[in-house]
């Protein structure tokens, strides 16, 4: 379900990152922003849910934990060539190939190096980065079935994603907050903004 628009505009399509550690509410968040955008937002699935949901072997040793992450890369990279293929005004990225990072065991300019680019151009790819915050060890979610990070561990990571995702311009972090919907407005009225005018229909959510 989408927001009606009327508009028949071809659009020079943006490509928005909504990122964050395990267990930041990325996923309830894009059902709510299914109902809250109009149908020139086009929403990618997570490349690793695609990659990981599709058998692709998780296994901890670094060996693996390396080929899962190139497989990734390039599922994100494909993913976005097929979300501008129809011109959609915003191109939505469950996570964006920068994560990559927080995840690849070793160095950074290990990974850089493996996926043969580096830090600035995979930061150009995209326009802007809305950064949703792990949640404190008592409201951290394990109901995920592909999650497999302790509390612990989610908050380490998502500072690694912090991290990674520093320099880019257009990075918003929207913070933790012990009401899921304030956290969701917030995210989904910095989704808007990036909208044109033509395709910004404000958000409806309960508070």
């Amino acid at each position: 379900m989408t927001v009606p628009c009327s508009c028949t505009s071809e659009h020079t399509p943006r490509r928005v990152v909504l990122t964050g550690g395990p267990g930041a509410g990325k996923t309830a968040l894009l059902e709510l922003v299914r109902h809250a955008v109009c149908q020139h937002v086009h929403i990618l699935p997570e490349s690793a849910g695609v990659v990981f949901g599709g058998g692709f072997p998780r296994e901890d040793d670094p060996t693996c934990r390396k080929a899962s992450q190139r497989a990734i890369f390039h599922v994100q990279r494909e993913l976005e060539a097929v979300g501008d293929a129809h011109r959609p005004a915003i191109v939505l990225c469950d996570r964006g190939t920068v994560d990559g990072v927080a995840y690849w065991p070793g160095e950074p300019d290990g990974f850089w190096a493996a996926l043969h680019t580096d830090p600035r151009e995979e930061l150009a790819r995209y326009d802007a980065v809305i950064h949703l915050r792990t949640p404190p060890a008592g409201e951290y979610n394990h109901r995920n079935p592909l999650r497999t990070e302790t509390a612990a561990a989610a908050a380490e990571i998502d500072e690694r994603i912090l991290q990674a995702w520093s320099d880019h311009p257009r990075r918003h972090v929207v913070e933790s907050s012990t009401r899921f919907i304030d956290k969701a407005v917030r995210a989904i009225a910095l989704l808007h903004d990036e909208l044109p005018a033509c395709c910004s229909h404000g958000p409806e959510l309960d508070r």
